[in-house]
C-alpha cells in the first residue's frame, strides 16, 4: 500500500536534518538536506544505494521503528543516528541526526583521560622506583642517594606542573563564555613574561629582542591569563629556539586597527606542516622526548589557545622546518 503521495513534502522539507521516505526498497522522497547529503538524483532509486548499513536496512525494509547509530553516510567516518519510524503499509520515515561533534567530543574526552593518566604514570613510576630503593637499601653511597633524591624531586615537580596546567585549563574552560573586560597594558604583560622566561635561559645561548612600541593601546582582557599566554609562548621559544649560539627570540608588537598583535619568533628547528594543525591539542608533542627533557607538559599551547578564545582573540602559528616558528596573538583593543 502506498502511503507517500507528495502532499507531505512541506512537512519533510521543514525538517532541518536529512530525512527520507522509503516505500519498500525505493527511496520515494528526500528533503533538501538529504539531497545535499546523498545526491540530487537520489529520489526514485534503491535506498540500499544510499544507506549501506545492514542493521539499518533491515529495520527500514521491515517498516520497523528503531534508532541505530551508523558511520560513513555521505562522508567516510561521519557519525549519524538514524531514527526510523514506520508510517504504515510498506513505508518508513528515516531521519538522520548528525552525531559527529558529540562522538568527536567523547573521543577527545577518552583520549584526554588516557593521555593525562600516561603523563602522570610515567614520572610517578620513577618516583616510586627510586623511593623504594632509598627505603630498602640502607648502605647506598651518599652520592647515589643524593642522585636518587634529585630525580624524585624533579619527577615530582614535573607531576606538579602537569596538575597545575590541568587545573588552569579547567578554570579557563569554566569561564570560556565570559569575556574579560579589564584594561590591560600589553607592554607590561609581555615584559613580565620576558622576566619570567629569563630564568629559563640559564645555560642557553639565546637573547630576547623586544620590539614592543610605547603607547600601544590597552587590550580588553584578564591580566593573569594574558601573562600566562606569553609565559608559555616565550618558554616554548626558549626550549626549542636556543640551540645555536646567540639565537635571537624576536618579540614584536603592533597595532592593527582595533587589534593589538604580538608575535613571538624563534629560529629553532621549526614544525612540520603535518603537525601544525595539532600542536594546540592537549598533550600533543612534535618531539615528545625533547619536550619532556626540557620540562614541557604538552599543555602549553592548549592553554594559549583556550585563553585567546576566551578573550575573543586570534591565534596564528606559522613555521618552516629548519628556519623557525612564529606564534602571533591578536587581542581586541579595550574600548
Amino acid at each position: 500500500m502506498r502511503i507517500w503521495d507528495g502532499t507531505q513534502r512541506g512537512v519533510l522539507d521543514a525538517l532541518d536534518e536529512p530525512a527520507v521516505v522509503a516505500e519498500g526498497h525505493i527511496l520515494v522522497a528526500a528533503n533538501r538536506a538529504a539531497r545535499e547529503l546523498l545526491g540530487s538524483t537520489i529520489e526514485g532509486r534503491d535506498i540500499r544505494l544510499a544507506i549501506r548499513h545492514p542493521q539499518a536496512l533491515e529495520a527500514i525494509l521491515a517498516h520497523r521503528s528503531a534508532e541505530i547509530d551508523v558511520t560513513g553516510i555521505g562522508e567516510v567516518g561521519r557519525s549519524w543516528r538514524l531514527i526510523i519510524r514506520a508510517l504504515g503499509g510498506d513505508s518508513a520515515l528515516v531521519r538522520m541526526v548528525d552525531r559527529s561533534e558529540s562522538v568527536s567530543a567523547e573521543k577527545m574526552r577518552v583520549d584526554f583521560v588516557a593521555n593525562a593518566s600516561h603523563e602522570l604514570r610515567t614520572p610517578l613510576s620513577t618516583v616510586l622506583g627510586y623511593a623504594e630503593t632509598l627505603a630498602e637499601e640502607e648502605d647506598l653511597p651518599s652520592d647515589l642517594r643524593a642522585s636518587f633524591g634529585r630525580t624524585i624531586r624533579d619527577e615530582a615537580g614535573r607531576m606538579l606542573r602537569i596538575i597545575e596546567d590541568l587545573m588552569s585549563l579547567s578554570r579557563i574552560e569554566a569561564d570560556r563564555f565570559i569575556a574579560p573586560n579589564d584594561r590591560v597594558s600589553i607592554e607590561e604583560v609581555v615584559s613580565t613574561a620576558a622576566a619570567h622566561a629569563s630564568n629559563m635561559r640559564s645555560g642557553r645561548q639565546c637573547t630576547f629582542i623586544m620590539d614592543i612600541p610605547e603607547g600601544l593601546p590597552p587590550v580588553r582582557g584578564d591580566r593573569g591569563q594574558l601573562v600566562q599566554v606569553f609565559d608559555n609562548l616565550l618558554a616554548n621559544a626558549v626550549r626549542y629556539g636556543c640551540d645555536a649560539s646567540s639565537s635571537p627570540i624576536d618579540v614584536a608588537g603592533v597595532q592593527n586597527g582595533r587589534w593589538v598583535t604580538v608575535a613571538v619568533t624563534d629560529h629553532g628547528p621549526g614544525i612540520g606542516r603535518e603537525h601544525l594543525q595539532r600542536v594546540t591539542e592537549r598533550f600533543y608533542r612534535v618531539d615528545a622526548a625533547r619536550s619532556r627533557d626540557s620540562g614541557g607538559t604538552g599543555l602549553g599551547l592548549a592553554i594559549v589557545k583556550h585563553i585567546v578564545e576566551r578573550h575573543r582573540g586570534l591565534l596564528e602559528i606559522k613555521s618552516t622546518v629548519g628556519v623557525g616558528t612564529t606564534v602571533s596573538v591578536s587581542l581586541p583593543i579595550a574600548s
